[in-house]
């Protein structure tokens, strides 16, 4: 039997009942291989020479593998249809050529589909080819480009601004995107307009609502009614007038339907109609390519097989009849520059398995199946056909004249299938009554409207990938991951869907503009992604190109070594002053401090990383702000607010670098450190009186003597959540507010509870379900943990993502969650247990771990 080798569990299963008992279909469950995060993974000294070490948890896969040979030694590589496929089935190929599981007799083909289908898979057997050369050499040159800057441009921002994590040479050039839109909003002010709109009613009877175009006989434009008495102004003249339809005009329209999906199409349109972020969407249709609904889901491509083009035609013709079906095929030609990534677009295998046939369980493919089904049948639809009127109004003297517009569909065509989403909220107008050149129209009313120019939009996922795509920037097989680091690394965060740059983001990306401009300048990112195409293409030698950019990058490292943290706020502070310093309406110096009047406020960060508006007369004046708040929206900044007096002492509401808190009294000589606790997560500040800042000052609180041993037991806020404490036994308690209302009987029974279960660790807990057994042995269950469920075998457990929950798990989710658990952190369930081999000399401090994973 030939072996058969592919990424994943679910894609073998696939496979295996194509292929049938003649073929060991085993999973390699990603890469086998990766750069170890240490110096000297990629040596530049040495001709760019990569050192790659064998994953922990692959070595067992690749075990599998081998003892499979030895009983068929004839090896086929099927991995995915694109450069990182193409980098696994090279990598396989090197790791059992090393370890001589490879003889040179061995026979080694590569076969690529874009579909898991019985059709595609035997067809791809028929034709098989070598492993290509120039798709792994361009993996190579991005492996390495990000690895140098990952490994090389993390540890910088490490010395030189606290609290950053790390750079990466597409991930640094998404987050300024997102950083300039937010600053652009900030600077932006608003402009008022005014419009002004007419209800008229036609000879019979009719109502219809026009909008005024012409005033005093000149064409308005958008600011010329710029006041509400211009505004009212108009109204008179439109109202004192007699109106009538100067002309009619009916177009014909046809609107086609959009192409077939993409990768960035794709995730655009799943975040538009349903929310979900760019890994959500390609975790969905990744199950849905292995399972075999689908084709391949990452691909620049959006030309379709000519089979599907038939099969698509036909089943138009069989639900919807003969003329929803054009007269031709419709034909999409390609945009990707680079050959490689244009596989066919994303549709489905089988055109007449509509949503409800496939029955599918999981919420999420069942909304992208749905989607990608709808769009490929209506992208071969016929056009649909409209028409579009313009009527004009005005008055017999010409001062004043209105528009009316309407559209009315004639032919739904494709728009009965699907229609695609918008990021905008444009309307579309309705059909206008029967109107006629010289129809008197009466007024109902005439009504002005005031507008305010609204600022640019926050980016969401999709309008995020959208302009990656136009700038060039990333690729298919990057968009989803690249959005994900920067939320994982805490520069952006998510918030009904739109991305808010974080302080640390804003920090990390001035630094990078000012200190290595050109590595974030958007079109030299956009033109090393060519040169990596054109490595794909074979038309560079890919150690040039490396030559090339480190040469250059190095020496810009270089001259950061002296760089003070002082000199890196300094310039900060003076790059954002704009926005961080707006001028005050009374004409002021915007950086005297608003509290004591004699400090000059400044940029300063936070041990947590953030940053924050400051004043230089610290500690004797406590003002502080957010970098993203104007003065007059933080009540709580300075003196913060009183809330009123417990005796002679003050009780403050303030909020500082570490969020809200309460303070009883002032920072004097005596008391250089007065009595604070901040507030609960759950606690709103403007919910905060006097009485609940008591409460909170008041801690810990005493809930009475112990029964058995007469020592006191008290509650109190700890880093970790409310508690309960007797000695040194703490039970955690679930609601805060319980804090200030426990009783003892309830007291000693959570104690109990806690002291039955031994210190430290709770009793075990009961797996929420058990999804089956692990290839290698041993029950593979989802957990309920403090921070969230996750998948557990042996000694792996693996964080299920945000995005999965605990019920929706499929059994190869959680394999290939705990194969990279297990891949990153070197653990190994008991299958995979060794003898312990004889210790080392200590390693060689490395001076930027994990950096290389932040590469993207």
């Amino acid at each position: 039997m030939a072996v058969v080798v592919v990424e994943s569990p679910a894609k073998a299963k696939t496979i295996n009942k194509y292929l049938g008992s003649d073929y060991t279909v085993l999973a390699s469950f990603g890469h086998v291989r990766d750069l170890p995060a240490k110096d000297g993974s990629v040596d530049p000294e040495h001709d760019f020479d990569m050192t790659w070490e064998v994953a922990a948890d692959s070595k067992k896969h690749l075990k599998a593998i081998t003892d499979a040979l030895k009983a068929d030694n004839d090896l086929i590589l099927a991995t995915d249809p694109d450069r990182e496929g193409e980098a696994i089935s090279w990598h396989l190929t090197e790791a059992l050529s090393k370890s001589r599981a490879i003889k040179k007799d061995t026979p080694i083909k590569r076969v690529v589909f874009n579909a898991i289908t019985k059709s595609a898979v035997t067809e791809a057997m028929k034709n098989p080819r070598q492993v290509d050369m120039e798709l792994v050499r361009a993996y190579l040159a991005r492996r390495a480009l990000d690895y140098l800057v990952g490994f090389n441009l993390s540890p910088v921002l490490w010395r030189k601004l606290p609290g950053a994590k790390s750079a990466g040479r597409v991930q640094s050039v998404c987050l300024r995107l997102i950083v300039e839109r937010e600053m652009e909003i900030e600077a932006f002010r608003a402009q008022e307009y005014w419009t002004v709109t007419a209800t008229l009613t036609t000879p019979r009877g009719a109502e219809f609502t026009a909008r005024l175009t012409n005033l005093a006989g000149k064409r308005l434009e958008k600011f010329d009614l710029a006041t509400a008495a211009s505004a009212e102004m108009a109204v008179q003249a439109v109202s004192s007038r007699e109106l009538f339809v100067q002309s009619v005009e009916a177009k014909p329209a046809a609107r086609n339907p959009a192409a077939p999906f993409m990768t960035s199409t794709l995730q655009q349109e799943a975040s538009r109609k349903f929310g979900l972020g760019a890994k959500q969407t390609m975790s969905a249709a990744q199950r849905l390519y292995e399972a075999g609904h689908i084709t391949y889901m990452r691909t620049d491509g959006i030309d379709m097989a000519p089979e599907a083009v038939q099969a698509a035609r036909a089943e138009i013709e069989r639900r919807y009849g003969r003329e929803y079906v054009p007269p031709s095929p419709r034909l999409y030609k390609n945009k990707a520059k680079n050959a490689q990534e244009a596989h066919e677009c994303i549709r489905p295998t089988d055109m007449s398995a509509d949503p409800e046939s496939l029955r599918l369980t999981d919420a999420d493919q069942r909304r992208l199946y749905e989607l990608i089904w709808k769009r490929t049948i209506a992208c071969q639809m016929e056009a649909a056909r409209l028409e579009r009127t313009t009527a004009e109004i005005g008055s017999k003297d010409g001062q004043v004249g209105l528009r009316a517009t309407g559209q009315v569909v004639l032919f739904d065509g494709f728009l009965k299938v699907y229609e695609e989403g918008r990021d905008d909220d444009e309307g579309e107008d309705g059909r206008l009554p029967q109107l006629a050149q010289g129809d008197a129209t009466a007024k109902r009313a005439v009504d002005p409207e005031q507008h305010f120019t609204q600022p640019p939009p926050r980016y969401t996922e999709a309008t995020l990938v959208k302009r990656m795509e136009e700038l060039g920037i990333g690729r298919p097989s990057t968009y989803a991951s690249i959005v994900t680091t920067i939320q994982d690394r805490g520069y952006v965060r998510k918030d009904k869907n739109r991305l808010i740059p974080e302080d640390k983001g804003r920090l990390v990306t001035i630094f990078l503009v000012n200190y290595f401009r050109k590595y974030l300048e958007y079109d030299f990112t956009a033109d090393l992604e060519d040169q990596l195409d054109d490595i794909s293409a074979g038309e560079r030698d890919y150690k040039d190109v490396l030559a090339r950019f480190w040469r250059d990058f190095s020496a810009a490292i270089a001259e950061t070594a002296e760089l003070r943290i002082s000199d890196v706020l300094e310039k900060i502070d003076e790059v954002l002053a704009p926005h961080l310093y707006p001028p005050r309406p009374d004409g002021s110096d915007p950086r005297v401090c608003p509290t004591c009047g004699k400090g000059r406020l400044n940029l300063k960060t936070a041990r947590s990383g953030g940053a924050f508006i400051g004043c230089t007369n610290y500690p004797e004046c406590r003002y502080t702000r957010p970098l993203s708040g104007e003065e007059g929206d933080s009540e709580l900044s300075g003196d913060g607010k009183l809330l009123g007096h417990d005796g002679d002492d003050p009780i403050y509401l303030r909020t500082g670098r570490f969020g809200p808190y309460v303070q009883r009294g002032e920072v004097t000589a005596e008391t250089p450190k007065p009595p604070r606790s901040s507030l609960p997560k759950s606690w709103a500040p403007e919910a905060v009186d006097l009485e609940r800042a008591l409460s909170l000052l008041s801690l810990p609180r005493l809930v009475g003597t112990h029964p058995e041993d007469g020592e006191p037991v008290e509650t109190a806020i700890g880093r970790f959540g409310p508690y309960v404490k007797h000695n040194k036994t703490y039970a955690n308690l679930p609601d805060v507010d319980e804090v200030f209302t426990i009783g003892m009987n309830r007291a000693v029974e959570l104690l109990a509870a806690k002291a039955a279960r031994g210190p430290g660790r709770g009793a075990a807990a009961q797996p929420l379900h058990t999804l089956g057994d692990h290839p290698d042995g041993g029950a593979v269950a989802v957990m309920p943990g403090r921070y969230g469920p996750y998948v557990k075998w042996e000694k792996v457990n693996a964080t299920l993502p945000k995005d999965m929950t605990p019920e929706d798990v499929t059994l190869e989710q959680a394999l290939e969650l705990i194969a990279a658990k297990a891949g990153a952190s070197g653990k190994k369930g008991k299958a995979g247990a060794k003898k312990a081999a004889p210790k080392k000399a200590p390693a060689k401090k490395t001076k930027a771990k994990k950096a290389v994973k932040d590469a993207e």
